[in-house]
């Protein structure tokens, strides 16, 4: 790119210099003919005109060269795109689609997580077990890996060591198609594209009736805020949703992911945009709903932490506390640091 700018910014001012000079140049000679009387003045002008228009056209015949040489230099880096394998494909194993998501139980044993090119394991000796309908908060300061950690079981990446089990099933043993539709994601920056509301939630489930749209969407506390738009489900979102907030971006994609009534459900800060009034609703909502659906809640709000079943503190890629609200008050200094420090003072 920068090679290619180089020449256009060099060749374009050479170009206009030997356009301008041979102007200049039939000018001088022809002037000097028509002085003579060997040449007509209308003569003149329709050289100069010709000649302009002739050095215009191989000045854009040249633009036309560089601008072809970009666009294969661009279109050889979009083939590297579209030509690549994806890291992650079915195996045989997965291939044979034996497997399904059906109780939503996680097991992660001995998990270690190294990225491509990385020096040092981002998850070490990683070991837990989420029973179906448990809801796990996961807790760490920014870097402590929760979102790699809860990236390892839609098999976003594969774990480098260890096992990553659902229902006893090693997640690289299932077929790709059917472990992401047992298993729900909600990201914190959220996904909305153009079109409208109702064909936004319709991505989680296409063939979804309008019954289920506004269910989900009531659990989600998000069906208030779509009634109160003139056309409801109706409503076009702009590119990106940027004609609702924040908070009702992250509703939205809270209602997409229930459609499909996953075993397991993932919520990756994805409440944070709202208050916290809003998020114990949607809380008790998904427990009344999905009430055997395992949850993984990646927070730093200490009121999800309480209300969860089991609270999971990393810290360094590590779990240095796994246990009930109640018991890690008693056995984890971090955890009542997080507690004490949330508390509203007088």
């Amino acid at each position: 790119m920068i090679r290619a700018s180089n020449i256009i910014i060099t060749a374009f001012p050479i170009q206009q210099l030997v356009m301008n000079f041979s102007i200049l140049a039939v000018l001088w000679l022809g002037g000097r003919r028509v002085m003579s009387g060997n040449l007509q003045v209308g003569e003149l002008i329709s050289v100069v005109n010709y000649l302009a228009q002739i050095l215009f056209s191989l000045m854009m015949l040249s633009m036309i060269i560089m601008t072809a040489a970009r666009a294969a230099a661009s279109s050889k880096r979009v083939l590297e795109v579209l030509n690549k394998e994806p890291a992650l494909t079915n195996t045989p194993e997965g291939l044979l689609n034996e497997h399904q998501v059906q109780r939503g139980e996680v097991t992660f044993r001995e998990v270690n997580l190294r990225y491509e090119d990385g020096e040092t394991d981002v998850l070490k000796h990683v070991n837990f077990t989420a029973y179906p309908g448990e809801t796990i908060a996961v807790v760490g300061a920014t870097g402590s890996a929760k979102t790699s950690l809860v990236q390892l079981i839609p098999r976003l990446y594969d774990a480098t060591q260890g096992e990553v089990l659902i229902d006893g099933v090693d997640v690289r043993n299932y077929n790709l198609d059917e472990l992401h539709q047992g298993v729900g994601m909600v990201l914190q920056k959220n996904v909305l594209f153009s079109g409208t509301i109702a064909d936004n939630l319709h991505w989680g489930k296409e063939d979804a009736t309008p019954e289920e749209l506004e269910e989900v969407a009531k659990a989600a506390e998000a069906h208030d805020f779509i009634m109160s738009f003139t056309n409801g489900y109706d409503t076009m979102l702009g590119r990106g949703g940027v004609n609702v907030s924040g908070g009702q971006k992250q509703r939205l994609s809270i209602a997409r992911a229930l459609l499909r009534k996953p075993k397991v459900l993932i919520l990756d800060d994805s409440t944070s945009a709202v208050d916290t009034d809003t998020e114990l609703k949607i809380r008790t909502n998904l427990n009344r709903l999905l009430s055997d659906t395992t949850v993984f809640i990646i927070t730093q709000r200490i009121n999800t932490m309480q209300s969860a079943d089991q609270v999971m503190i990393l810290e360094d890629g590590q779990i240095i506390a796994f246990g009930t609200p109640t018991e890690l008050m008693e056995t984890s200094e971090v955890y009542r640091e997080i507690y004490h420090s949330q508390q509203l003072t007088v």
